[in-house]
């Protein structure tokens, strides 16, 4: 279960599919799905803010090794609303 609303796993699942398809990244060939990869960031982000960063334990839970859960958090990290046209100041 997820403390988050499934739209902004949606949405950040959206950012990663785009962001793949810059990159020319084929389907099928990553360990998750962009849907999965955005639930994995946004659990670790709800640790973080909680005081519980454990990696390791986030990547055996989504069935990645660790070297692929740093990776893929790092991925989603680099993410910043301004660059994103979706997201517009108030």
């Amino acid at each position: 279960m997820l403390d988050v609303s499934r739209e902004l796993a949606q949405l950040v699942s959206r950012l990663l599919y785009t962001r793949r398809q810059q990159l020319g990244i084929r389907k099928s060939t990553r360990a998750l799905s962009p849907y999965r990869q955005a639930v994995l960031a946004l659990r670790w982000a709800l640790r973080w803010f909680r005081g519980h960063t454990d990696i390791p334990a986030l990547g055996r839970d989504a069935g990645i090794s660790r070297s692929t859960a740093y990776r893929y958090i790092d991925e989603v990290s680099t993410f910043s609303p301004s660059t994103h046209p979706t997201c517009t100041k108030p």
